[in-house]
């Protein structure tokens, strides 16, 4: 398995709740949720994507966060560094930082200040590539409005040999099989955890995730079944755990994913600003969620 494959967790950030400590990163606390990832069957996590609020962070504290996930990952687990940033320069830096590190891949964003041209996103793939470790594109046309269409994709790979995947990330179910047709080097990763069925059927090689920050065994276990063809037994789970699933694809998927590890007994806790706390409606429906999945579970 390669270091971009399997079910990668993207992690949350903690922040402390303590009044006083105008909500800092818990850096001990992160590096025990790593190393509980680990021991609960994920086969790696990503720091610093979009669900780790890497906007809100200084540049101390996103450095930090590279160097704390990998002190925490025992051997064999993977670290993969997210390097979005507003130009090519500055995400490459991020690239060479985490290569220096030790960290086994990177996700890297198109250019997220304006919609750029396809030469554009080219030209920013080919910068980062110069740090010279793998990269996983994500595809996130919501939050970027740069679409790294099939055709898109095959010329990046064409022209970025350290490009191996992208994280998918549109909800549209046809893209994995384009991907396939028109770049068929790079692995597909799911992106959004409510269709990670509906890709599996195209053939995936690894799912970046949200919410095994709160369920990690439980979403390894049906991953495994749906990489592994059996659609039956998957579809009963896939069904229990699917409205959960489906706050990943909304705005207030950070929220949603910490309220559900606060649930569970981990550590979600506040987020930064401009970010809020869920609406007292949205709260009640997501917690309803939350308790239809760990029932099917028995939790």
């Amino acid at each position: 398995m390669k270091p971009w494959q399997g079910v990668l967790t993207a992690t949350a950030t903690p922040f402390t709740s303590k009044p006083d400590a105008d909500l800092a990163v818990d850096f001990d606390r992160y590096r025990e949720h790593v190393a509980w990832l680990a021991a609960n069957g994920t086969q790696g996590v990503v720091v610093n994507g979009s669900l780790g609020e890497y906007q809100v962070l200084t540049e101390e504290e996103r450095g930090e966060m590279v160097k704390a996930a990998i002190e925490a990952a025992p051997a064999g687990f993977n670290v993969v560094s997210g390097v979005g940033a507003y130009g090519a320069t500055e995400a490459r830096r991020w690239a060479e930082h985490a290569a220096a590190l030790g960290a086994k891949a990177v996700m890297c964003l198109p250019p997220n200040a304006y919609r750029a041209n396809d030469e554009e996103v080219l030209a920013h793939f080919k910068e980062v590539g110069k740090a010279g470790i793998p990269i996983i594109a994500y595809n996130n046309p919501f939050d970027t409005r740069v679409d790294l269409t099939p055709r898109l994709l095959a010329q990046i790979a064409d022209e970025v040999p350290n490009v191996v995947a992208v994280k998918e990330f549109t909800g549209d179910v046809r893209r994995v099989w384009q991907i396939h047709q028109h770049a068929s080097r790079l692995d597909v990763l799911v992106g959004a955890d409510d269709v990670l069925l509906e890709l599996a059927t195209g053939g995936v090689s690894g799912w970046i995730a949200g919410f095994p920050n709160a369920l990690p065994r439980e979403s390894v276990d049906l991953y495994n079944l749906a990489i592994a063809g059996e659609f039956v037994q998957a579809r009963e789970a896939y069904a229990a755990v699917h409205d959960l699933f489906t706050w990943d694809s909304r705005k207030e998927f950070i929220q949603a994913i910490k309220l559900a590890m606060d649930v569970v007994g981990r550590y979600g806790g506040p987020t930064r600003l401009p970010r809020l706390p869920l609406p007292a409606a949205d709260a009640r429906q997501c917690r309803i969620d939350i308790a239809r999945a760990l029932a099917f579970y028995g939790r």
